[in-house]
């Protein structure tokens, strides 16, 4: 059975994770929404408790059969191993998604620059909030995340091409998609990354070229970042760091 992934339609946001992952396996999944006109409603139906009694919060979820995993890091957790996208090693393995947890609290802060009060504000009700969120963000949040994720790649005895282990991981094509968000949301800003950030820029590029990433980036399923999504564009947020 083809693996059923659930997330909104038209913004790559939190779905595109998993998207990633499934891409890279080859994996056999049908993108719910997108691809059935009744998609929206199943997943309206699970959100509101009426297809499972232990249905999710919200998308991203995945239903392997009966199975339904919801939020990314536990999604990957689930589809690592099944995917060869996990360390062999288990005590490698809870590192990974350890890291991959970092990444979600990173993208949760990224999210927050342009909806620094309230998601259930437009972000034209609190631009002002979003400018002094976004200036602290790229001032030190970023750079607190990238030199961690910096160090951990220097770090790895098994070499830097990948994050974790002698192999790529999921938590690679995650740091891919949030590099690409964050050089979305901020060009400006993170203008000098790759010389502040050589190794993660690497890994970067390093993931682009794998065959079958290159190959779904070039598809139509690569929905293209937005001002729907998690990362946006303001340019009255993107300020370089002094």
């Amino acid at each position: 059975m083809s693996y059923e992934l659930y997330y909104w339609p038209g913004i790559p946001g939190r779905g595109e994770y998993v998207r990633l992952a499934l891409e890279e396996a080859g994996a056999d999944y049908v993108d719910v929404v997108r691809a059935k006109k009744t998609g929206m409603a199943a997943m309206m139906k699970l959100l509101d408790g009426k297809g499972s009694s232990r249905g999710p919060f919200a998308p991203p979820f995945l239903k392997d059969g009966d199975l339904i995993v919801s939020h990314v890091a536990n999604i990957l957790f689930y589809l690592g191993p099944k995917l060869g996208l996990a360390p062999r090693n288990e005590s490698l393995r809870f590192f990974a998604h350890g890291l991959q947890l970092t990444i979600t609290d990173f993208v949760a802060e990224a999210h927050d620059t342009h909806h620094p009060i309230s998601t259930e504000l437009y972000y034209e009700d609190q631009i002002e909030e979003a400018k002094a969120r976004a200036k602290n963000f790229i001032a030190y949040r970023i750079p607190k995340f990238m030199s961690y994720f910096e160090r951990i790649l220097a770090g790895n005895p098994e070499g830097d091409k990948q994050i974790v282990g002698d192999r790529l991981t999921d938590v690679d094509l995650s740091l891919f998609q949030t590099m690409e968000g964050l050089r979305y949301a901020f060009p400006r800003a993170l203008k000098k990354f790759d010389g502040e950030y050589p190794k993660l820029a690497a890994l970067r590029e390093a993931v682009r070229q794998r065959t079958n990433i290159a190959r779904y980036l070039a598809s139509e399923r690569r929905i293209p970042f937005n001002e729907s999504g998690i990362f946006r564009h303001y340019p009255e947020l993107d300020r370089a760091p002094r």
